[in-house]
């Protein structure tokens, strides 16, 4: 919409379009009679804008003498009215036109993600004297986090089994957290990194570590995101939450694991509109393949060149933190240098 609004200055009038990525043909019956060339053509989206003198001169030469188009920017081109300026616009900006399309805009919104690309690493300084609490955070991805963030001044709390806080346990995150905030008089962000991951058939799996797994994953995230937000109602802090790649579709021999990531994702999806009323941020923070621990107990030694660097995925988790994103699934990807988009 401001790209659009920007044209206008330029333009009499704006369309939205997006390059054709299929082949068009034209057609006289059931015979194809010419294919034009595909890089000159565009499919048109919405929104459109108008110099309203010409939207009106549009409409007036329309009732007049009307001719055959599909929308408005047809009426300034077919009479003349002056040069309709492009904005590229974006594939996932759908038209619902038949009651499918419903369907299929729900299931591109479900598993949308956004990147980072166009934030300045500047923004870490924002972090000092803020107070942040991690769970898992004793290792791994959550031990980077906590420790970046000390480092740009933020006072920094970590917690997981080792020092005696387990997600899945309601009195013992409500005992850090209201201690913390005892000791501090706020807190500005909770990110949760505790997972377990267990590799094998569910057909060869006890119950145990079936519950084990969805315990910490699932409802140890509903624990932290419940006992979390008086406090974060208070500072209009944000909650950060982790996914795995698998969330959009289950893999073999880790289910289990792939389900209950999935389900952070719709947790956090819904706690962003719960939460916003008190100006409150609930993101998830989705990294390829990551050089951590868990991942070395569950695949073994691989080539760190193609796997994340920690460091990375931490950098980018409190630029997260700091942005004004909410109910957002955020990438963390590698790029052919090996850094992380």
């Amino acid at each position: 919409i401001s790209k659009v609004i920007e044209s206008l200055r330029r333009y009499e009038a704006v369309d939205v379009a997006i390059p054709a990525a299929d082949t068009v043909i034209r057609v006289d019956g059931d015979i194809v009679t010419e294919i034009p060339d595909r890089s000159k053509l565009m499919l048109g989206q919405t929104p459109q804008g108008f110099r309203l003198s010409v939207l009106k001169k549009a409409y007036e030469l329309f009732t007049q003498n009307p001719v055959k188009v599909t929308d408005d920017c047809g009426l300034v081109v077919k009479y003349g009215l002056g040069r309709v300026g492009v904005v590229c616009g974006d594939r996932f900006n759908m038209k619902v036109t038949y009651p499918e399309d419903l369907y299929y805009a729900d299931k591109v919104f479900q598993v949308k993600s956004q990147s980072l690309t166009n934030v300045s690493s500047d923004h870490l300084a924002d972090l000092a004297d803020r107070v942040i609490v991690v769970f898992g955070g004793n290792r791994g991805i959550g031990r980077r986090i906590s420790e970046m963030a000390k480092g740009f001044g933020a006072r920094a709390y970590v917690f997981s089994r080792r020092n005696g806080c387990d997600v899945s346990n309601v009195k013992s995150v409500q005992k850090v957290l209201r201690e913390i905030y005892q000791d501090e008089g706020r807190i500005n962000y909770v990110v949760n990194t505790a997972a377990l991951l267990r590799m094998g058939t569910l057909d060869s799996r006890s119950y145990e570590s079936i519950a084990a797994e969805m315990t910490t994953n699932y409802y140890g995230t509903i624990v932290v995101a419940k006992e979390s937000f008086r406090y974060l109602a208070e500072t209009k802090g944000s909650l950060l939450l982790f996914t795995s790649s698998s969330y959009t579709r289950g893999r073999a021999f880790y289910c289990v694991y792939s389900s209950t990531k999935a389900a952070v994702v719709n947790v956090a999806q819904a706690l962003a509109e719960e939460w916003a009323p008190f100006g409150c941020s609930v993101n998830v923070i989705n990294p390829e393949r990551t050089n951590t621990e868990m991942r070395r107990e569950n695949f073994g030694l691989e080539n760190p060149s193609t796997l994340l660097d920690p460091d990375q995925v931490a950098k980018l988790s409190l630029l997260v933190l700091l942005s004004d994103f909410t109910g957002q699934v955020i990438d963390v990807r590698r790029n052919l240098s090996g850094n992380s988009l």
